[in-house]
Formats: structure tokens, sequence, C-alpha cells
């Protein structure tokens, strides 16, 4: 494997305070690479810090506010050129139909959809040649499972946003890839209660043919591929870290 993918580049992780973004950061630095992170978990972000070299830059920033894809740019513009975007930040809620409402309905489609397109749009014009941005989905998009109907929707939206700039950024040299995430051993679940998640985590695991959820390093594998050299040729493409649970 190439130990230095990432020498002498700059990578932007969103949401990379913790779970799969974190772990990428670490690979990317362990490659030779530079990383900016943001979160909005103080704990984390500090935790975040302690982890990585000097040069690192970590930011407080909430995808689901419009105000801050601007602050997000303003903060990177003295960081230099990106040649790597992971927009990674997005959260989960579960629930029935009749509990959405129009303040959920707007807040997760701020989160993860409205969020990724204005941050992309504002960083942009910082991406270099041949850059590869990699955007997080996830299998809930084609699961079809009962009290995901929201989150499926954004990450679904996601996909179609994704699509679209791949045709949009090839003029650039610039390719842009969706990581398919599945049941991932994170933190992403943290808002169920713990009974509940256990359940919902048992359930789904046994729908896995590999019969075991996967780690965030073997997602920020997938997604570091994505963005590094390796995979110069890919683009407009999906790929699932999913143990088998989506065949599509």
């Amino acid at each position: 494997m190439n130990t230095v993918r990432f020498s002498g580049k700059s990578i932007v992780i969103t949401g990379g305070t913790s779970g799969m973004g974190l772990a990428g950061a670490l690979r990317v630095v362990a490659e030779g690479g530079r990383v900016a992170l943001t979160g909005l978990n103080p704990a984390r972000l500090a935790a975040a810090a302690e982890l990585l070299p000097a040069g690192s830059l970590i930011l407080e920033n909430d995808a689901a506010s419009e105000a801050d894809a601007e602050a997000l740019g303003a903060a990177l513009e003295s960081w230099g050129h990106i040649d790597g975007l992971w927009l990674n930040a997005g959260y989960a809620e579960v629930g029935t139909l009749e509990s959405v409402n129009a303040a959920s309905f707007n807040q997760m489609m701020n989160a993860n959809v409205r969020g990724p397109m204005l941050q992309l749009a504002r960083l942009s014009p910082m991406l270099n040649a041949d850059a590869s941005i990699v955007v997080t989905s996830s299998s809930s998009t084609y699961e079809g499972a009962a009290t995901t109907s929201l989150y499926a929707a954004t990450k679904g939206a996601i996909v179609s946003m994704a699509r679209s700039w791949a045709a949009e950024m090839a003029e650039r040299g610039i390719r842009v890839n969706v990581l398919i995430p599945g049941p991932i051993e994170t933190n992403f679940r943290h808002f169920m209660p713990e009974a509940s998640r256990r359940q919902f985590e048992d359930f789904v695991v046994g729908q896995v043919p590999l019969k075991r959820a996967g780690t965030a390093d073997e997602a920020a594998a997938v997604a570091l591929f994505l963005l590094s050299d390796d995979a110069s040729y890919v683009t407009g493409s999906q790929y699932a870290v999913d143990g088998g649970l989506v065949r599509y």
C-alpha cells in the first residue's frame, strides 16, 4: 500500500471530530497530509486537537447553519487550496411518519442536504484541479426501513446531488464520489436510548451477510481511497461499506 498518498496535500473533513471522519483524519496525517476538521461537540473538538499534529485546523461549525457555510470558507481562506473534501457532517433521527413536523423536517434537511450543498458552493473556488470530493450518504437510502423515511430522503438527495456534481466538476478535473456506510460502529445513533439502540443495531446487523457491524476505520479506508490518486479514474460512483447489507 502507498503510505504517502497524501504527502503535501490538504484535506478538509466536515463532521470529522469522531467516528469515520476522525478515523479518516488520522489516516491522512499518517500518510503525510494535513487536515482541517469541523464539528460541534466541544469535548470532541478538544480531543481531536490533542490527537492531531500542529498545523491541523479544528473548527466549530454547524452544517445546519446557513451562516456557517460562509464561516467555514472564511476560516479556510488563509489555510490554502484544498486537495480533498469529505462532506461527512450530518445526523440521523428515526421516528414514525406521524412524528415528523415542519421543524424536524427543516432541521434534518438543513443539516444533511442544504449544508453540504452550501459548503461545496462556498469551497468550490478553493479546490485544486484534480481535487477529490467524497460525500457521505447511507445504506438507509436503499433499505426502505420503517421509521427512517426522513433520514433516508436526505441521504438519497445526497446521492442525486453528487451525481450532478460529478458531471459539472469533471470539467475542472475534480472527482465526486459517494460513500454508502451501512451499520458502522460509531456514535452516530447516540440519540437513541441504549436499549432501543441495541435492539436496532442487532436487527440491522442480523441482516448483514458478514454478520457484524463495520468499524470506523473500515469506512474511512474506502473514503480515503476515493480521496486519493489511487481513485484517479473514479467519479460519479457509489461505494458501499455495509458488509453486503444492500446488494444493489
